[in-house]
Parts: structure tokens; C-alpha cells; sequence
């Protein structure tokens, strides 16, 4: 074997480990999505907000926090079946963190110093609330709210509950999709158009 084909073996046989390597890497799948649930009022703005933003791949309107088995529009309307109005959302972290989303959640989606009412609407199934669905979920709400009322971001306190998620209950189907679909609905233009304006001038680069 001559110097120069050895050398060319020797650099070869160097570089298969990285070639490997970069293959696994390549073949490795992406992480898998993860969950956040959250309330702030009616859930068609909450809704509306957070299907534009980047790395966010669903969002279904719900209700959390009640104790029934079920909950349905009409009983959690009552506003005595312990549900809120809520949302889940399914996100990918490479693009978009659960910290992100709380920050949009509580300075484009709705007024975390409302007690038990968001705008028009009024009871405890409007209220705040941050549903959690394990231990670092909780301490990254807990920290946010911290961090948001040491800076004194909001004139009032935040009252905004932070808890377990038991369970969540996917609304009515035409309540899902509501502002994409009923863009020029009275309560949409005046109370929920208003948030993606905002979500686009405070985060250009996370709105879609």
C-alpha cells in the first residue's frame, strides 16, 4: 500500500465517527409537544391570541377546575360548577417557551388583576387561572408572577390562581376556532381583535 493511499484510508477511517454521529443526530426525533392550560376570561380571545403565535400548533377551547366528571357551556354558564373558561395549548419548546406564553398570557390575552370577571363578563368561571400539569409548570407560573409584580407591571394586584390541572374539557364545536371564524362578531371586534393588534406590537417576532 502506497503513503498516499494510506493516508487517504487513515482520514477516512477518522472521519466516520463524526459522520455517524451526525447521522443519529439527523435521525433523531423532535421533542414532543408539550401542554399549557390556561384561563382568562371568555375563551374565544384567549383562543384567538395564542393561534398566532410562532410554535404554537393547536389550541382547543375548554373548561378546567371544576369538580363534576363533565362540564358543558350551559352548566359551567352557572357559574357554580367550579369550571373556568379555559384553553388548552399544545406547543413545540424548540420555538416557543412555556415562559414565553405566560408572558403573553398575562400582558396580551387578558387582565390578570380581574377578580372572578374579565371585561363584560363576570363570574367565576371568567376568572384567572393557570392550570398546571407538573412541578415545573407550577414554579415557572409562581416565578412569573413574582417577577411581574416585584417590577410592578400592573396597577393592581394579580389575582391570578395557580393550580393542579385535574382535567380538561373540550367545549362545543362552535365555540372552537371562534375569532378565526367570526371575525366581524360585535364582541370579537370590540373586545378580542384589540389583543392581536397588541400581541403584534409588543412581540412581532413571535406573531404569526
Amino acid at each position: 500500500m502506497g503513503p498516499h493511499l494510506s493516508a487517504l484510508l487513515t482520514a477516512l477511517f477518522a472521519l466516520m465517527p463524526l459522520s455517524l454521529g451526525a447521522a443519529r443526530a439527523a435521525a433523531a426525533p423532535p421533542p414532543p409537544l408539550q401542554t399549557a392550560v390556561l384561563a382568562g376570561g371568555c375563551f374565544w380571545g384567549v383562543e384567538g391570541v395564542f393561534e398566532h403565535v410562532k410554535g404554537v400548533r393547536e389550541v382547543v377551547s375548554g373548561y378546567a377546575g371544576g369538580s363534576r366528571s363533565e362540564a358543558s357551556y350551559d352548566t359551567v354558564s352557572s357559574g357554580r360548577s367550579g369550571h373556568a373558561e379555559a384553553v388548552r395549548i399544545r406547543f413545540d419548546p424548540r420555538r416557543v417557551s412555556y415562559g414565553q406564553l405566560l408572558t403573553i398570557y398575562f400582558k396580551v390575552a387578558h387582565d390578570p388583576t380581574q377578580l372572578n370577571r374579565q371585561g363584560p363578563d363576570q363570574g367565576p368561571q371568567y376568572r384567572s387561572a393557570i392550570f398546571t400539569a407538573n412541578p415545573e409548570q407550577q414554579r415557572t407560573a409562581v416565578e412569573t408572577i413574582n417577577q411581574l409584580s416585584r417590577a410592578r407591571r400592573f396597577p393592581q394586584p394579580i389575582v391570578t390562581q395557580v393550580v393542579p390541572l385535574q382535567a380538561f374539557y373540550p367545549a362545543e364545536a362552535y365555540h372552537q376556532n371562534f375569532m378565526a371564524r367570526n371575525p366581524f362578531h360585535p364582541y370579537i371586534v370590540v373586545h378580542d381583535q384589540p389583543k392581536l393588534a397588541r400581541l403584534r406590537a409588543l412581540y412581532p417576532a413571535m406573531a404569526l
